[in-house]
């Protein structure tokens, strides 16, 4: 009889579900949280002594960091759409920042792209982006016309003020569709607004992904005053310039603890793939920290494109492990799909690590990786600048009328001696790669078609 029972018990839960089971995805969820301009040493992790971001910290503790990671550029959107589409940036139409005004804007994403929800729901994922979108401002280029469920955030690029969320005195905040004006600055607003979202998550069993993308540390630098005055008691002497940067660091910091503490507190956490990455290195004159690398921001030397990365996944990450495994942006994609369980029906650049997240021993590989920045003004006038690493060698131009430099990173990180001279060989191979894929970048119409013709 009491077997009989146990069967029926079985039987009804199965049939429909249980509370535990309503709530606990058979899939993980997926969480990315992708900040904006942050320094390769802009994270307490490495030791940087005048900045605490013990919550950032904890997720490299709680799963594996990542030493060697790239932005796919040294820019905001090429990144993004490296990112979300697991192609080069140049290849899907975005080589350089998509702004409001088209005599500045130096990308249109191709309509038809195949972006990382857009898979995912396949999979039967809810997915939704909050924060900064910043590959389109308009139909057909919006987030949820490109597999989004839910958007709560801003279309643009830079928010000319973190409080009024303006640019060039126009209004990018939407939640999907609508305008919306909401009060209050906005690593608050993303932060509550994932809060929010995720508590929602809790009392469905459909799996979510919920891209997070921060506009902080992006400039203007503008913390709320009571984090710099924290940062200032703390740090006696630390420059204002650098005091406001990492507030502003620390306040975002603290955004994301309170996200992670709404995993934790809804019991999402243990089934919840975190990744933690920048779209590229610190920008210099906010005083930002790239550590032991040269320049920053927008420059195609390593301070440009290294960027701090961690993932968490609990069972399956080793806490505390690190990898010196060379990843881009780009991988970030197929990497999801292999964790989703999902075959990509769409041509791929990046390739994916999930073997190294669960510890495996990952063949040696020596693949060729670019990247391209498209600019305008006086100093690009439209043009491109590049880089290539294949292995340890770095190929790369970092103006439009400067000529190729080649460096061996292995024996020269800083990127102090240029020795194409000393390696026609090298240079001459890495040369006809590059050229290469600056003709596959080439065959992508990049600007929005002319409705006129």
């Amino acid at each position: 009889m009491k077997n009989s029972c146990l069967w029926l018990m079985a039987l009804l839960l199965s049939a429909f579900g249980s509370s535990a089971q309503q709530t606990t995805p058979s899939k993980p969820n997926i969480l990315v949280i992708l900040t904006d301009d942050q320094g390769f040493h802009d994270v307490s992790y490495y030791g940087t002594s005048d900045l605490r971001t013990p919550h950032i910290d904890q997720l490299a503790r709680e799963g594996m960091r990542f030493d060697n990671f790239y932005a796919n550029s040294t820019v905001c959107s090429p990144t993004r759409a490296a990112l979300l589409s697991g192609r080069y940036q140049d290849q899907v139409g975005v080589p350089g920042v998509i702004r409001t005004h088209a005599d500045n804007s130096w990308g249109y994403l191709a309509p038809q792209t195949s972006l990382l929800p857009a898979q995912l729901k396949k999979a039967g994922y809810h997915t939704a982006i909050i924060g900064k979108w910043h590959l389109g401002l308009q139909s057909p280029n919006t987030p949820n016309e490109h597999g989004f469920d839910y958007f709560h955030g801003w279309l643009g690029d830079m928010m000319d003020d973190y409080w009024l969320h303006r640019r060039h005195d126009i209004n990018y905040m939407r939640k999907n569709s609508q305008t919306i004006d909401p009060k209050g600055h906005a690593t608050d607003l993303f932060t509550q607004w994932s809060v929010d979202y995720i508590q929602q998550q809790a009392e469905d069993a459909q799996p979510f992904f919920l891209y997070l993308a921060y506009n902080a540390p992006h400039t203007p630098v503008q913390p709320p005053t009571e984090w710099v005055q924290k940062v200032k008691a703390r740090q006696p002497g630390i420059s204002p310039k650098r005091a406001e940067l990492v507030a502003l660091i620390e306040h975002m910091d603290d955004g994301i603890g309170k996200v992670i503490a709404a995993l934790k507190e809804s019991g999402q956490y243990t089934n919840t793939l975190i990744v933690f990455t920048s779209d590229n290195g610190g920008y210099l004159p906010s005083l930002a920290n790239n550590g032991p690398t040269r320049n920053g921001k927008g420059s195609m030397y390593e301070g440009g494109l290294r960027v701090p990365a961690s993932i968490v996944w609990p069972g399956q990450i080793k806490p505390g492990s690190v990898s010196d495994q060379v990843n881009l942006s780009m991988d970030v994609y197929p990497t999801l799909l292999e964790v989703a369980g999902i075959t990509p029906d769409v041509l791929l650049n990046g390739r994916s690590f999930l073997p190294t997240l669960r510890g495996q021993s990952a063949p040696p590989e020596e693949r060729p990786l670019y990247f391209t920045r498209r600019e305008g003004g006086t100093d690009y006038a439209g043009q491109c600048i590049y880089a290539l690493r294949l292995g340890s060698w770095k190929l790369l131009q970092n103006t439009p009328y400067e000529p190729m430099e080649l460096y061996n990173l292995d024996d020269d990180p800083l990127e102090k001696k240029n020795v194409r001279a000393q390696q026609p060989a090298v240079y001459k191979k890495l040369n006809g790669l590059l050229m290469q894929h600056m003709q596959q970048g080439g065959k992508v119409p990049w600007q929005k078609p002319d409705p006129t013709k």
